[in-house]
């Protein structure tokens, strides 16, 4: 790669965008092309960012006709339909470096069955689970365990992609039963029916980026996926990130070498060479970790809250992870700690039409704070005005010395943003468990 090289980013939430600024601030990087993007990713850079969004992510071909247009020297899919969808392969076949898994490697994200017994086979910890590929199956299974423990706590699961959404939890046989129905809203999703044991215990998130033998590893986090307070409600893609989380302080190296390593080892001796991210979804449980899922890419709105830690060249990383190199890389990254908090569009995961077009007020000033950063997700600009154009809509990430501190600024900064209507959601509680831990 020479100086001056062209990145493209495939995504279109405020994930890409952070990761649109770890590339910019490399000295090599001289453009970038975020596609689909939106139109607050492109706005107010220091570099040239464009956003284009004529392709669709679960379409390889339209995505193959962008890198052809724009020529990039980098691809990065970033986002889980992309690399689902084969997008990486084609894209390689076609003579382009890119940066992300194989749509075989990536399986470990977007087949859940398939990842559920990939963790049976090597070892991985696990919720107990079931599989089914008819619904009055799946339902009869339900029965009989509510037939034996009415107080069972059941999750629901399509073995497809959902956008985060496709876990849902059952305290009673009604809700089972209604859970196991909702499937057929996923499509192709939902045909496979996961129904596993429902785990009592705090959930982490945790990221390596791997080259198919080495690995390195980021700050870990905590996500808030339900869309109320103290997590309950119904699962979105995600309302808020911390990073670090303390709650996997004592297991970091059990973590990475049972859960990473592990894992890396174990699609290697598949005939599956992992390159690209990583993610482990854990909860602790009874004091020892847990896998509840792994993705195969930086999640929203974790990624957010983790990589601006980095104080490493992040394209650097990229060309020695593509390279094979990365056992000789020692990753830097600052002593921070961040908050991020998702802005919504009021009625989200659910319904939320009636908030689109509406004018967004107060982004520009909070732009302008010192610690804070705003990314855009769901952000049309028309004549220099900010509407609403989509369910979650911002990530504002606040930067300082202690979670408190942080999660204040964070606060703070949404407490300026206004959405027509009054129609701003966002959880208030994001960072709570870490802030009790703080001044405990």
């Amino acid at each position: 790669m020479a100086q001056g090289i062209k990145v493209m980013i495939i995504g279109k939430g405020a994930r890409e965008h952070a990761i649109s600024q770890a590339y910019e601030q490399s000295t090599e990087v001289e453009g970038i092309i975020v596609a689909p993007g939106n139109d607050f990713i492109a706005y107010q850079r220091e570099k040239q960012v464009l956003c284009d969004d004529s392709c669709s992510l679960t379409n390889p071909g339209s995505i193959l006709a962008l890198a052809e247009k724009y020529k990039p020297d980098l691809i990065d899919v970033a986002q889980d339909d992309a690399l689902a969808a084969g997008t990486v392969d084609l894209l390689q076949q076609n003579g382009f470096s890119v940066f992300g898994p194989t749509k075989q490697a990536a399986r470990i994200e977007w087949d859940k069955r398939w990842s559920r017994e990939f963790m049976s086979k090597y070892e991985l910890p696990h919720p107990n689970f079931h599989h089914f590929d008819e619904e009055p199956k799946a339902k009869k299974y339900v029965s009989e365990v509510y037939e034996s423990n009415p107080e069972a706590i059941l999750y629901v699961k399509a073995a497809g992609l959902c956008s985060g959404k496709g876990a849902l939890k059952s305290g009673s046989l009604d809700k089972a039963l209604s859970n196991i129905e909702k499937m057929s809203s996923f499509g192709e999703s939902g045909k496979v029916f996961l129904i596993e044991e429902g785990l009592q215990g705090e959930e982490f998130s945790y990221y390596a980026m791997s080259d198919g033998k080495a690995y390195i590893t980021f700050k870990s986090a905590q996500d808030n996926k339900p869309a109320l307070t103290f997590d309950e409600g119904d699962q979105t893609g995600g309302m808020g990130a911390i990073s670090p989380a303390i709650v996997t302080t004592p297991f970091t190296r059990n973590i990475e070498e049972r859960f990473i390593a592990r894992a890396i080892n174990g699609m290697r001796n598949e005939g599956i060479n992992y390159i690209g991210m990583l993610y482990l979804g854990g909860m602790v449980v009874k004091e020892q970790p847990v896998c509840i899922e792994y993705n195969s890419r930086w999640g929203d709105p974790e990624c957010q809250a983790v990589l601006p830690s980095l104080k490493t060249d992040y394209l650097t990383l990229i060309k020695a992870c593509l390279q094979g190199k990365l056992a000789s890389i020692n990753i830097e990254q600052d002593a921070k700690s961040r908050v991020c908090v998702v802005g919504a569009s009021r009625g989200y995961p659910n319904d939320y039409s009636q908030v689109t077009g509406k004018s967004i007020h107060g982004l520009e000033g909070v732009l302008k704070m010192e610690g804070i950063n705003l990314l855009g997700a769901g952000i049309s600009i028309r004549d220099g005005k900010f509407y609403a154009n989509g369910g979650r809509l911002f990530s504002i990430i606040a930067s300082a010395d202690n979670l408190p501190d942080a999660r204040e600024k964070a606060y703070a900064a949404i407490s300026h943003i206004h959405i027509e209507g009054n129609n701003l959601q966002f959880r208030p509680d994001i960072g709570w468990r870490d802030v009790e831990r703080f001044f405990s």
